[in-house]
């Protein structure tokens, strides 16, 4: 795999500067595939060597990388060696390289192709707490939620493949003030039978109906305060109308989690943390970081001159509790529950400040571990619509990616017969949306397009569900040749060594989402990896072929097709391998 060549090349850098072969491990990289142009294999970085000191930062770059790259000598691992601008390109023995990339796949799918690689020496394992969905309870899943939770899923499946154990944390909307608008307004316009029959959609219309009441009636708002300060105090009545629809929220919300092939490990809520806040108030009374202001709220301030200039409420004038003060108990409790090395939050960019305050209060109450809390934000979808208008429910988005991706496969003249076609449908539906949204950087807005996201050619999830299921059908349809032994030698034509290449860098677009947390690395070498088999389809047949031909090139579309499905699920996306 790719790390025995760049330890190989590194080693015979270590002997010929009379460094440790360590330090070049960094500054060697896969280098791209471009179409049609045959490429170097690795590159060293000149400017990273003299950047880290193990080269003069003075002087003649290119001089400095003509010299190196002539004392450098070809063995039975590199065969060629060439200066480039300011990099040093080496080309690997092509027999050695299919047979090494290869070696891992002799039966069939391998999930930890790429994992074991010596670059993730250098990143820290250990405990991860993710939260992300974190709907609210009572309510129907709203689209806007959707991103938040196939991103948290990314980074919650990155985090797990690459040796952390990861605790999958759903930390749902379940306590304030709303829950005393919804727990009066159901006492007022809500039907116990109805909330059997159609729970959430029930609640939805009881708290609309409520908010409308409360706009213009001050005795509802009153009542809903009352109610809430109950909930706060545990009063039986109130804490059980909670209860019911909170129970009731969390059963819904696992039927969309399960289309969507996403699970917790750990449904919490602002509710479990009540006891704790009180101790954190008290805290902050005590540590002096609480202050009181002229409308009676208390505050934090957090100004760098202690000027009040900018400041965090953490209580409302009745003593009720806010958000960001039952954040600060989750994030304490969460800390000696867990022990985590890294807790994230996935929420969309509008709340960056809060968590910046978060973290602030809890670095100014003495919780060193702040530092390693980090918030994931990202930017809003813009024009999410069904055909019947504007979107609300994630469940509508599901069913119409599903209904439409149905019909187009109906429509399509290569699709193959399969068992549960709406299953099939709704699986590469829920994979358009993914890629849809993970194309770009996460900070970005972008706008839903739903005729560009099920397109079956260009770099949809559409065609890289197909792309697998194309290579499945061929390893299906030459199951009778035997793949466990290979000649490697076979392999030279250039579409075979492009995929042989572009398969070198999947550890590297391993790391590099790893110290960022953005999926579009993966995806767009996934994509790219689709467009390599496709050439190689074309190309290569397996069928008709010599046995010895037909073994290799099997071979590697074996390999190609592992990484391709191990790709889609740290992605969050079920392959399919019948369409």
């Amino acid at each position: 795999m790719a790390c025995f060549f760049r330890r190989r090349i590194a080693e015979q850098l270590g002997r010929t500067t009379q460094q440790c072969e360590d330090v070049f491990i960094p500054a060697l990289s896969a280098v791209p595939v471009f179409k049609k142009q045959q490429t170097a294999d690795f590159r060293l970085s000149i400017s990273m060597l003299r950047n880290n000191g193990l080269l003069p930062s003075s002087g003649d770059i290119q001089a400095q990388t003509e010299h190196l790259a002539h004392q450098l000598k070809q063995d039975g691992v590199v065969e060629e060696i060439a200066a480039g601008s300011a990099v040093i390109n080496f080309r690997i023995n092509s027999k050695l390289l299919a047979q090494k990339i290869l070696e891992p796949f002799a039966t069939g799918e391998n999930s930890k192709f790429g994992l074991n690689s010596e670059l993730f020496k250098s990143l820290k394992r250990g405990i991860t707490v993710v939260e992300y969905s974190s709907p609210n309870i009572a309510k129907k899943f709203h689209a806007g939620h959707l991103r938040s939770t196939i991103i948290g899923n990314f980074i919650a499946n990155l985090k797990q493949s690459l040796g952390n154990k990861v605790i999958r944390m759903n930390y749902l909307g379940d306590w304030g003030m709303q829950f005393g608008l919804l727990g009066v307004g159901f006492n007022q316009f809500g039907s116990q039978e109805q909330l059997k029959q159609n729970p959430l959609q029930h609640l939805f219309e009881v708290y609309v109906k409520v908010n409308q009441e409360a706009e213009h009636n001050e005795d509802m708002r009153l009542a809903a305060r009352d109610f809430f300060r109950q909930l706060e105090q545990h009063q039986n009545q109130a804490v059980s109308l909670w209860q019911q629809f909170r129970d009731i929220t969390v059963r819904e919300y696992r039927h969309v989690y399960k289309r969507l092939g996403v699970h917790f490990d750990v449904y919490s809520g602002e509710s479990f943390h009540q006891e704790r806040v009180q101790e954190v108030v008290q805290q902050l009374q005590e540590q002096g970081l609480l202050k009181t202001t002229e409308k009676g709220t208390g505050v934090v301030d957090l100004s760098a001159a202690g000027d009040m200039s900018t400041f965090s409420t953490v209580l409302r004038s009745d003593g009720t509790s806010l958000y960001i003060t039952r954040d600060i108990a989750a994030a304490i409790d969460r800390s000696e529950k867990y022990h985590f090395d890294e807790m994230i939050y996935v929420t969309d960019k509008s709340q960056t400040n809060h968590f910046h305050q978060l973290f602030q209060i809890l670095q100014a109450m003495g919780h060193s571990w702040a530092d390693r809390c980090h918030h994931v934000s990202f930017g809003l979808v813009q024009g999410m619509k069904t055909r019947s208008g504007e979107v609300v429910f994630l469940e509508d988005v599901l069913a119409e990616a599903g209904a439409r991706m149905l019909h187009n496969m109906k429509e399509s003249k290569t699709t193959k017969e399969m068992d549960d076609p709406e299953d099939t449908a709704q699986k590469v539906g829920i994979s358009a949306l993914i890629v849809q949204d993970f194309k770009g950087p996460l900070q970005s807005d972008y706008k839903f397009d739903w005729d560009k996201m099920l397109q079956a050619q260009g770099d949809t999830g559409v065609f890289l569900q197909y792309t697998h299921a194309r290579i499945c059908s061929l390893i299906r349809a030459n199951d009778n040749i035997d793949t466990a032994t290979f000649n490697p030698s076979l392999l030279t034509e250039q579409s075979s060594i492009a995929i042989l290449q572009h398969l070198l860098r999947y550890d590297e677009v391993l790391y590099q989402s790893a110290q960022d947390l953005q999926p579009k690395h993966l995806l767009n070498f996934l994509l790219k990896l689709c467009h390599l088999i496709a050439s190689a389809h074309r190309e290569l047949p397996v069928k008709g072929s010599p046995q010895e031909v037909a073994q290799a090139r099997l071979r590697l579309f074996r390999g190609s097709c592992s990484v391709l499905a191990n790709g889609m699920r740290i992605l969050g996306i079920t392959p399919v391998d019948k369409m």
